[in-house]
């Protein structure tokens, strides 16, 4: 049997051209990331690059946030989370930026215990979140298991200190550079001591992804943290390879697939080249995966799970070692055992019936992957030497860039440009900015207010290894963080990176609408038979409803709406313009329609008193158009937000 010839490049260029009919296919097809990287329709085959893998073979691990403030309802959510497919906790206290104003609180060993009360410390893996109070927190944990007898090393602990994440993300310093690394290396070594270890230093690129970074932004900030760190550790007299064991990487895996995968296994290349220039012999790093925050919406968030399945889908390709999936109530509140389930389940339905894990590199030798992979490794490491070029007065170059503002004014760029095509909707949310839903029925999430977010004040202890080794001890006998440890000092501060939601300029605009008694609307004025005015009414009230404007038209008179032997009957749809209430009017019809009958329709409409927009490109007839009243367009590719913001003004003028 012969099989079929492979069409060449050429063959296949000659066809797609014919479709495109002379249409620019760069435009038409040639998309670019957030970093200006190309990505083209069709890639070759490309030979499989030589990657580092995950640290360990096999299935990720499913791990779950520990974030009830409660010690006691943590610990029922934790048990069911254990019980129900997960093997990794993450404990986020109170103050930790992942808490989202809840978190943990837990000041003594003994409220420790009681939130992980029936947890087989030993059998799972742990890791905290960084947080102002990190070092305490740490010290607890280790506590812990000394309470409970348990052997350090039989267990998996990640401690998640993260000083510069905080910086980031808090603003503050609690001392000077040198002594933040002198605090850093005694405690490790008092961990260690004890048994544990680690990681005990995590890079976290969460606050830069949720600032507004690029995927190569955050593979430089992440990587340029991690560096600061070696450099730290190794000025306190830490072995390069020990220091290195210290730290792990936390990544975002967002709802781009194609991107996320890449970004996860140029991470992985990247930090081979700096353990590499180190003069080490390379180690897979640690990396641990979460959900882009940015990416939820509090408006339908039922599709919060789809773009969670492709977060997961894309960090499990990608190559991440433990994943957290946000709930999909998360931009809503605390999150129920509900969602928290359907979180799990998530990962569980890819890891055992789809068996993602069962290949190490699935992505390896295509063409689009290993592009992808490359171009971010280069735009990474840019990124990276970029931040390292701050370096000034002893600080590292990640330190200074973030306070002197270098950091601020690149991720501020960064959101305004995503911020624009959000708005224009180049970049759609789907069930917010498109397709959004004004009946959508309410979710339920845990009654427990957000506490007000307390300032970032780690501790500035100047304990010794020995000494943190004794408020270990102390911290098992129970005593307080505020009895083991004294009151900071702020040597540093920068600008906090700010959290958003990409989805919050339409979840504002919804918010408005709601705050009116009924809700407002739009009058769509249809000119013709219905075939003429089909899709531009579709897109009015596709537009309108993403701003929470209802949008009726023609209801309850013919197939053919305004229509009467073929012209619109005016004085019909003046009648129904009326009798909706609304003060905006939107004509929709065909260009054909505009050019008969557009001008009448809303000379018409001026008369009844109302504002009159037109769906579509005015064209030629722009200057006619707007003498007959039109005072708007809306097009693909308008900024819809403030037009939405414009419509929801001009109807409260009618309440």
């Amino acid at each position: 049997m012969n099989a079929f010839p492979s069409p060449s490049l050429e063959q296949w260029r000659g066809a797609v051209d014919k479709v495109l009919k002379g249409a620019d296919f760069e435009k038409r097809l040639v998309g670019r990331s957030a970093d200006g990287i190309r990505i083209e329709p069709l890639y070759a085959a490309a030979s499989p690059t030589q990657r580092p893998l995950r640290t360990e073979a096999g299935r990720w691990h499913v791990a779950a946030r520990v974030d009830h403030p409660e010690p006691a309802r943590a610990q029922e959510l934790a048990l069911a989370d254990l019980e129900g497919g997960a093997d990794s906790l993450v404990l986020s206290f109170t103050g930790a930026r992942a808490a989202r104003g809840h978190g943990l609180v837990a000041g003594d060993v003994a409220a420790l215990d009681a939130a992980l009360d029936g947890v087989m410390l030993e059998l799972i893996r742990l890791r905290l979140d960084p947080a102002p109070q990190g070092r305490v927190n740490a010290l607890l944990l280790a506590a812990l298991f000394e309470k409970r007898g348990i052997a350090p090393d039989s267990g998996a602990v990640d401690f998640g200190l993260d000083p510069i994440g905080l910086l980031a993300s808090e603003g503050v310093f609690a001392a000077s550079w040198p002594e933040i690394g002198r605090r850093l290396a005694e405690t490790i070594r008092a961990l260690k001591q004890r048994g544990f270890n680690g990681p005990f230093l995590t890079a976290d690129a969460r606050p830069y992804h949720e600032a507004g970074a690029s995927e190569a932004q955050e593979l430089g900030a992440a990587l340029a943290t991690a560096v600061a760190y070696l450099r730290a550790l190794e000025a306190q007299g830490m072995a390069l390879d020990e220091a290195r064991d210290a730290i792990s990487f936390v990544l975002v895996a967002d709802t781009d697939e194609f991107i996320t995968i890449a970004k996860f296994r140029a991470a992985r290349l990247l930090w081979e080249r700096v353990q590499t220039a180190c003069g080490l012999t390379p180690k897979p790093m640690v990396l641990h995966a979460e959900t882009a925050w940015r990416s939820l919406t509090k408006r339908d968030p039922w599709v919060n799970m789809l773009r969670g399945t492709i977060a997961t889908f894309s960090a499990g390709i990608g190559g991440t070692d433990s994943l957290i999936v946000l709930p999909f109530t998360a931009a809503l509140g605390l999150p129920d055992a509900f969602a928290r389930r359907i979180a799990r389940n998530t990962q569980l339905v890819l890891l055992e019936e789809a068996n993602l894990w069962r290949v190490a590199d699935p992505a390896a030798g295509a063409g689009s992957f290993e592009s992808l992979t490359q171009a971010l490794c280069e735009q990474g490491w840019s990124k990276f030497q970029d931040l390292e070029r701050e370096a000034k007065d002893g600080l590292p170059g990640i330190v200074s860039a973030l306070t002197n503002g270098h950091v601020q004014a690149g991720l501020a760029r960064q959101r305004e440009a995503r911020a624009k095509a959000i708005a224009t909707r180049r970049e759609p949310i789907t069930g917010t900015s498109e397709f959004a839903n004004l009946k959508e029925a309410p979710v339920s999430v845990l009654d427990v207010a957000p506490a007000a977010r307390r300032a970032a004040r780690p501790s500035a202890t100047k304990a010794s290894a020995q000494d943190q080794g004794d408020l270990i001890a102390q911290l098992a006998q129970g005593a307080t963080r505020e009895q083991a440890l004294s009151a900071p000092e702020e040597a540093l501060r920068a600008e906090p990176l700010p959290s958003h939601r990409l989805a919050e300029a339409f979840e504002a605009l919804r918010d408005k609408a709601d705050a009116f008694a009924e809700r407002p609307c739009v009058f769509l004025a249809t000119l013709g038979p219905i075939a003429n005015f089909t899709a531009r009414a579709g897109f009015a009230r596709n537009l309108f409803e993403t701003g929470g404007l209802a949008a009726p038209s023609q209801d309850g008179l013919t197939k053919d709406g305004f229509s009467k032997e073929g012209a619109t009957d005016l004085a019909a749809l003046i009648a129904a313009y009326q009798a909706s209430g609304a003060r905006l009017a939107c004509l929709c019809g065909s260009d054909e329609r505009y050019a008969a009958e557009a001008t009448a329709a809303a000379t018409a409409l001026k008369q009844a008193g109302a504002t009159i927009w037109l769906a579509g490109r005015p064209g030629e007839s722009e200057a006619t158009l707007r003498v007959a009243g039109v005072s708007a367009f809306i097009y693909a590719g308008c900024d819809v937000v403030a037009l939405l913001e414009s419509a929801l003004a001009i109807s409260a003028l009618s309440v």
